[in-house]
């Protein structure tokens, strides 16, 4: 028998100052068995940042990513089902990315393990083309501190300023500045 999702809800407000954003989103997290708390919050914190300003233009929604290769980890389509934006969390392979930046507008990676600078000097040149495409590292330490702010409900504050996120719960502040691993577009 397969194991099932664990559910958990993450009520998000957040103060993007970089984008002007102020809003409140109320998110339901499926977290597929082998995920780790660590790849949840990557996933909330990869939200925060690219969530769009408004709606007009569709919504930042969870994909399948980790039980479907083919599928991004959040997505954000148009209201005529366009991917405008591509969002992985991890170490995808170069194929993936190819892929990805053929099917969407822009395509990120967020990257958080403390082998990230050996996968992307191993991919760089492979993706090189892809000038739709962003790699982001986040700092392992970072990202296992944010790790510890998991709950099954949780009430969290995220401030993103001059590139730098702080993600709370009321009691513990985690710092987080995403370091841009490709020069992009």
């Amino acid at each position: 028998m397969a194991l099932k999702a664990t559910i958990f809800k993450a009520r998000v407000q957040l103060a993007d100052m970089d984008r002007g954003l102020y809003a409140d989103h109320a998110l339901t997290l499926a977290r597929h068995p082998s995920e780790t708390d660590e790849r949840l919050l990557m996933r909330v914190l990869a939200f925060a940042l690219n969530v769009p300003v408004d709606d007009r233009d569709g919504t930042l929604e969870s994909g399948k990513g980790l039980s479907d290769a083919d599928e991004p980890d959040l997505v954000h389509r148009d209201l005529t089902g366009r991917v405008r934006h591509w969002i992985e969390i991890g170490q995808p392979d170069d194929k993936c990315l190819l892929r990805a930046a053929g099917r969407a507008d822009r395509v990120s990676v967020y990257a958080y393990a403390a082998s990230t600078p050996i996968w992307w000097s191993g991919l760089a040149n492979k993706v090189a083309r892809a000038a739709n495409l962003e790699v982001w590292q986040v700092d392992a330490a970072q990202s296992q501190a944010l790790a510890a702010l998991v709950q099954r409900t949780m009430n969290l504050q995220v401030t993103v300023q001059d590139g730098t996120a702080w993600v709370g719960d009321g009691e513990t502040s985690v710092e987080v500045t995403p370091l841009r691993l490709n020069a992009g577009t």
